[in-house]
């Protein structure tokens, strides 16, 4: 039962939303509607391993083989995490951002949330595909009402990239549901499926592709750092730190155990992408002045890792793209943060604008400095775990002559994440005032508060990451089963 709240609550406070036309209402009632769905998911994790408690399941399209099935596992239970506390913290961080139109607003970022814990919670192809949409669909609006001056051509090719994503799934889904003996959508019946060689590698690409772009993975991730720029800033987060995950959760889900043997072909393909876009991304984002697109850059990198580590096959590859979903979303939300405090008091994302605030802001210097530690993994951050044992996996990569090589490519993000980072540190915060920030900036207490949760999430699981690595444990374990490249790699 837990599984149908975690989607019925923020769907339902979504649509109350529209109806409240006061701004502090709307933003009250949606962090309350985000506060109960974070408990939910904090209490979801401690019920995996009861299938009542973490499972619905109802008749919705009999005729068609389709059921309205919702369940938690270890994978599911992480992510539906990751959102339920990131929503109260995306919101107290923007808590004091205006919006024409407010109800409508926070209506359209609670139905983002309805959608997205759907995706994650889903065991049917077509439900999957239903709130694939209801997670997208409510993106478009906020970024084509409530963005930037090139909002509309931006939102434009946003949509044409995500539609023709989503055309292509539907399409994959709909052949997987067409070879089932029993015309089933469940996730049991296409984990059952035995196809061969080349209708997999069919499927593989048009799955591959639309998670992809969604992720996004070189080169299908042009329409990312427009997106992210234009976009207002509590929709960037919810982009970025997690609509993504929605692309890595369908390779982990729906690709990697359904069509294995593909997978296993086009391993080092992907890889090779991924590897591209990891390089591409780190030297685009040393050359950036603009804060918004250096993050943006930075996340494709990251992603870039996340989805090799997959494709490695491995267990410690596979263990740490699972944590490191979780842990990137919470450091792309806090450079998120500090990005619009700074936009916000001192009018500007530039670099060379900027300047000397460690001086004037000690407080907000510390939580940045904090976060673009995470952001670039050094160890006793959260996203040290992760990190280290994603490239053990790409090192081991299954079956692969250019392990090796992917591991010292893949590997020098580390070196350019630094130097970008830390170029940005040098930048924004030392030196010389100018008139700018010679003012300075005191966090208020809403903001402050925000950023310490994150700082809180970065330490505590940088310090003790066992209960990230015990959730990915059992999921990683059954989807190892299911591929079986091992066994693929000796044939």
């Amino acid at each position: 039962m837990i599984a149908l709240l975690l989607f019925l609550i923020p769907l339902i406070g979504g649509l109350v939303a529209f109806f409240l036309k006061e701004g502090n209402a709307a933003r009250g009632w949606s962090l309350l509607v985000a506060l109960a769905t974070m408990a939910l998911s904090i209490a979801g994790m401690k019920m995996i391993n009861d299938p009542s408690a973490a499972s619905f399941s109802q008749e919705w399209m009999g005729s068609l083989g389709s059921s309205f099935a919702l369940s938690l596992d270890g994978l599911s239970g992480l992510l539906c995490l990751l959102t339920g506390i990131a929503y109260p913290i995306i919101l107290l961080a923007t808590w004091r951002s205006t919006y024409r139109k407010p109800g409508n607003f926070f209506g359209l970022m609670l139905l983002a949330q309805a959608g997205l814990m759907g995706v994650f919670l889903a065991k049917d192809a077509l439900l999957f595909y239903f709130f694939w949409e209801l997670a997208l669909i409510p993106v478009y609006f906020l970024c084509s009402g409530w963005g930037g001056e090139r909002r509309i051509p931006v939102t434009f090719k946003f949509f044409i990239y995500t539609f023709t994503a989503s055309v292509l799934m539907l399409i994959g889904l709909l052949y997987l549901y067409l070879h089932t003996p029993d015309r089933s959508f469940s996730l049991e019946s296409f984990y059952a499926l035995r196809l061969t060689n080349d209708n997999q590698s069919f499927v593989f690409w048009l799955l591959f592709v639309a998670f992809a772009v969604k992720m996004p993975v070189f080169p299908f991730h042009t329409w990312q750092p427009d997106t992210y720029e234009q976009s207002p800033t509590a929709a960037t987060m919810v982009l970025s730190g997690l609509m993504v995950k929605m692309g890595v959760f369908g390779l982990l889900r729906w690709v990697m155990p359904v069509v294995p043997t593909a997978a296993y072909m086009w391993g080092d393909t992907v890889t090779s992408m991924a590897v591209i876009g990891i390089l591409y991304a780190s030297f685009i984002a040393l050359q950036q002045d603009d804060l918004k697109r250096l993050v943006a850059y930075s996340s494709i990198a990251h992603i870039g890792i996340i989805a090799a580590a997959i494709f490695s096959g491995t267990r410690s590859g596979n263990e740490g793209a699972v944590i490191q979903m979780f842990s990137h979303g919470v450091n792309i939300i806090g450079l998120w943060i500090v990005v619009e405090l700074i936009e916000r008091q001192f009018g500007t994302r530039r670099m060379s604008q900027l300047g000397g605030i460690a001086q004037q802001a000690p407080g907000l210097t510390i939580m940045l400095v904090i976060v673009s530690f995470a952001n670039i993994s050094l160890p006793l951050t959260n996203a040290f775990p992760g990190e280290f044992l994603m490239f053990n996996g790409i090192w081991n990569t299954v079956g692969s002559k250019f392990s090796a090589l992917f591991t010292v490519l893949a590997g020098l993000s580390i070196i350019l994440g630094a130097a970008y980072t830390l170029n940005m540190l040098q930048k924004v915060l030392f030196g010389a005032s100018n008139e700018r920030t010679a003012a300075g900036y005191r966090i208020r207490p809403v903001e402050t508060l925000s950023l310490v949760l994150v700082v809180g999430l970065i330490l505590a699981f940088g310090v003790y990451p066992q209960p990230l690595l015990d959730s990915a444990s059992g999921f990683v374990d059954g989807l190892l089963k299911q591929a079986n490249f091992s066994n693929l790699a000796t044939k």
